[in-house]
């Protein structure tokens, strides 16, 4: 595993501009790494992918990350991370972050007994969330529900707008009923719907995972001594595999995005 470098750099993927989340979060805690991003937008969204497409999706870029000579990828969609991770996780050379693994002890420590997470379709059918926590809390009882419209609101920057905040007000009255104490936004594109998700109920905590997540990274990072070299110039590059122009517009409630990412398809 020669090509873990610790000045090598950290890759990123995700299926659209949700990802640029985990990204901010793992750069405010690890400013001197430097970062490779990839949004597979052009098959956006994950969340209704079948098994296979994911595989073949996800193996392509992994592919990349390593031709770049990655130290680390984050797998920053929690449908990958759900679904496909234990059929690559030894595929690579580099260390790997799946976002629902890598999060899922530190939230089986929360003070909860009923906890509800919002994700994809995927995510929820897998029964990921409730399968890792419940590898370290078997008492706490895990609510999955699937948002069909979430992540397109997100990508189409149509958050804020009264039919979507309908459509949001629906979902969450329908998590609602199970009384959950807290709610993983279980999907790297809801963490954008946190402001909308407070004004129609503010009694209870939304749930970023990217937060937990990143501290994770920065510690096994740390014990591996991977961690960059302050001394060294850092970089980042963005890519994805369709419409750039669109996608610099769209991050900018996540990202300053200082120019479009480059084009790169497989």
């Amino acid at each position: 595993m020669d090509i873990l470098n610790n000045n090598s750099p950290i890759g990123f993927f995700d299926s659209g501009v949700g990802g640029l989340t985990v990204l901010n979060k793992v750069k405010k805690i690890l400013p001197d790494e430097s970062f490779i991003f990839y949004g597979d937008t052009l098959h956006v969204p994950y969340g209704d992918k079948t098994k296979e497409q994911l595989l073949l999706y996800s193996k392509d870029i992994l592919s990349f990350f390593e031709r770049k000579g990655c130290k680390a990828v984050v797998m920053a969609c929690n449908t990958t991370s759900s679904v496909i991770y234990d059929d690559i996780k030894d595929k690579f050379p580099f260390v790997l972050y799946p976002v629902v693994q890598s999060v899922a002890r530190i939230l089986s420590s929360l003070s909860v007994e009923r906890l509800g997470v919002f994700a994809t379709k995927a995510t929820i059918e897998s029964g990921a969330y409730q399968k890792e926590i419940s590898k370290y809390n078997k008492q706490m009882q895990v609510f999955g529900q699937f948002c069909p419209n979430w992540v397109y609101f997100v990508e189409k920057n149509i958050v804020n707008e009264k039919s979507s905040i309908e459509v949001i007000k629906s979902d969450l009255d329908k998590m609602l009923l199970n009384h959950p104490q807290k709610i993983v936004l279980g999907c790297t594109h809801y963490p954008f719907l946190k402001n909308v998700l407070s004004s129609l109920y503010s009694e209870i905590e939304y749930i970023d995972p990217a937060i937990y997540l990143a501290d994770y990274i920065k510690n096994d990072l740390a014990e591996k001594n991977l961690l960059h070299d302050k001394d060294t110039n850092r970089y980042e590059e963005f890519y994805v595999s369709s419409n750039p122009k669109q996608f610099k517009e769209s991050s900018k409630m996540f990202y300053d995005l200082t120019k479009e990412p480059e084009l790169l398809v497989f």
